[in-house]
């Protein structure tokens, strides 16, 4: 056997058995060399120009036209010179949920577009693509097909005894784990759906399950994916009588896929989506070389919105401090949005219970929703946040001053963490929440996606004084800096000093160049003199306003944030 496959054997081993890992291990060979023959790929490493912008295929429309067209149209005249990585969210064919209940793995929904403005896209830039490959549409051909008996796909899912004792099982919805089924014989099937019943879980304990996903990824890869969000695999492997959340053999599994994956493409980057508390969050890191590559910061989001409602730094800058990575060849996704809402549960051992309650009150008070789980007592949890972010951070009577300033502290604190920034598409154009998509669709995370006319937000977006205009000139000019200075490589040192509970900073260091940069965020709304002698060293320069600093002590205006670059002699020539 060729050492290169010796990973990939022992991890079947492990899931299915000495006797079935050789033949599997052959069927994987025969499905890579299928598309081995179709992909080339360019070696490639991430820098400080890495920036990832999220949106839906049909976030900006117009008339007449295919809205991934439309998409392209917007990206190249507003973001192409700041943004070099797209992250399209689900644009396959779907039945619910926003694309995230896929009813063809291979097709592009044809209210998007086709393949072609797929492949357009990745023309100009590079994309990430979503692998929903925890579960799948009731009404893809694949459960069809299980509900008709076709023993092609026997197996696929998990079919339950009711009466089996599941409540250790983590649940991240309150609706039951377990939906009833009818198939064409009249027979009723008790299938596992850990999100919703339009959502049925896929069984990886039957290895065929895995061949089509890798079968899927693959072809992602050949149609320009350069990055893979394997959405909610925490959940993907199911033993009942544990929590089915974070086990053994999902690390498995997914360290099998980036194996396979990379017999094809080695410069592919596995990205893992776990909104769960942080700690079980980075165990998808592996052991730096072995799983994902770039983890969700899902702590982040929350954290910046304590932090804005009570002006206070401490429990950001602790949980910062203790930050750390199992190795320099993987990095964290670092976003403050996406188009779920705020999750809680990564806070849930870092804030008070107290606290996340605040938050929570905070967003009602503002006209946001939550949603909830069920933990494991039966009882109800907080689960997420559902609001546009600009309203999590900032009260809506606030002026557009202040709330488009609280909404860049945010950003600009993402910008300078240590990884690579994901920035939502409703945070870059600076939109507020949309409460008649919550009316319209009863889905309380329709708050968060909703879908802008092009012509009208170009013509917001050139609008002096709108609070669009007002957010998007200035992320841009943030988006511009960040790119241009190589303290911000995903994986330059990072520090966190303690400037008071008023300030957060953010020290970055690229030993290669020998520059330093100290970055100091105001979460107050006063301003505040922070003394900078021992930490900075001159000649410095702040780089947002292109000023010299010479000056021990500089002042932070309310909601400000000044990135402070010197150099550093220790670090030099190094």
């Amino acid at each position: 056997m060729p050492e290169k496959l010796h990973g990939i054997y022992r991890r079947l081993e492990r899931l299915y058995g000495t006797e079935r890992a050789g033949e599997v291990l052959s069927q994987i060979e025969a499905v890579t060399e299928k598309y081995r023959k179709k992909i080339d790929f360019e070696s490639y490493s991430l820098s400080e120009r890495d920036m990832i912008l999220i949106t839906y295929g049909d976030q900006v429309v117009r008339i007449d036209e295919e809205p991934l067209v439309t998409l392209k149209r917007f990206l190249d005249a507003y973001t192409q010179d700041v943004i070099n990585t797209v992250h399209i969210l689900p644009f396959y064919p779907y039945s619910s949920d926003d694309g995230f209940s896929v009813i063809d793995y291979k097709d592009v929904s044809p209210r998007m577009g086709s393949w072609e403005h797929i492949e357009a896209l990745a023309g100009t830039y590079r994309l990430m693509f979503d692998g929903v490959v925890n579960h799948i549409s009731q009404y893809s051909y694949w459960f069809k097909s299980f509900l008709a008996g076709d023993p092609k796909y026997y197996d696929f899912f998990i079919d339950m005894d009711p009466a089996v004792d599941l409540s250790k099982v983590v649940r991240p919805r309150t609706l039951p784990l377990l939906h009833e089924y009818r198939d064409e014989e009249g027979k009723i099937h008790y299938i596992w759906t850990t999100f919703s019943k339009d959502q049925v879980d896929l069984n990886y304990k039957n290895p065929k399950v895995l061949l089509a996903v890798l079968d899927a990824l693959l072809f992602y890869i050949e149609k320009g994916a350069k990055m893979i969000r394997l959405d909610a695999i925490a959940f993907v492997w199911k033993e009942p009588g544990t929590s089915c959340i974070h086990l053994p053999q999902t690390h498995d599994l997914i360290q099998l896929m980036r194996e396979v994956l990379h017999q094809v493409s080695p410069e592919l980057m596995i990205v893992t989506e776990t909104n769960v508390p942080h700690e079980e969050n980075i165990s998808y890191f592996g052991n730096g070389e072995n799983e994902a590559q770039m983890v969700y910061n899902f702590a982040l989001p929350p954290l910046l919105a304590h932090t804005m409602l009570k002006s206070d730094t401490s429990a950001l800058r602790k949980w910062a401090q203790r930050l750390s990575l199992p190795s320099d060849k993987v990095c964290f996704f670092n976003f403050t949005a996406s188009h779920d809402g705020c999750g809680l549960r990564p806070v849930s051992e870092l804030l008070s219970k107290e606290e996340v309650d605040d938050l929570v009150q905070a967003v009602q008070k503002r006209g946001g929703f939550v949603s909830y789980r069920a933990t494991g007592s039966g009882e109800k949890s907080p689960y997420e946040l559902n609001a546009s972010y600009i309203d999590i951070v900032s009260d809506p009577d606030e002026s557009n001053e202040i709330r488009a300033k609280k909404m860049l502290l945010t950003q600009a604190v993402a910008l300078a963490m240590p990884g690579v920034p994901g920035i939502y598409f409703h945070s870059l154009v600076g939109s507020v929440s949309d409460f008649g998509a919550v009316k319209r669709t009863a889905v309380y995370r329709s708050i968060n996606r909703e879908k802008v006319n092009f012509d009208i937000l170009s013509e917001a977006l050139r609008t002096p004084g709108n609070l669009r205009a007002m957010i998007f000139r200035s992320y841009k000019k943030l988006l511009s800096v960040r790119r241009s200075e190589a303290v911000f490589h995903p994986f330059a040192a990072f520090f966190f000093p303690d400037f008071g509970d008023r300030v957060f900073a953010i020290k970055r260091v690229c030993k290669k160049s020998g520059e330093s940069l100290l970055a100091l965020n105001n979460f107050s709304e006063k301003t505040i003199s922070c003394n900078i002698s021992n930490f900075v060293t001159f000649p410095a320069e702040e780089l947002i306003g292109s000023e010299n600093v010479t000056d021990d002590r500089i002042e932070l205006a309310p909601y400000a944030t000044k990135w402070i670059k010197y150099r550093e002699e220790k670090y030099e020539n190094q």
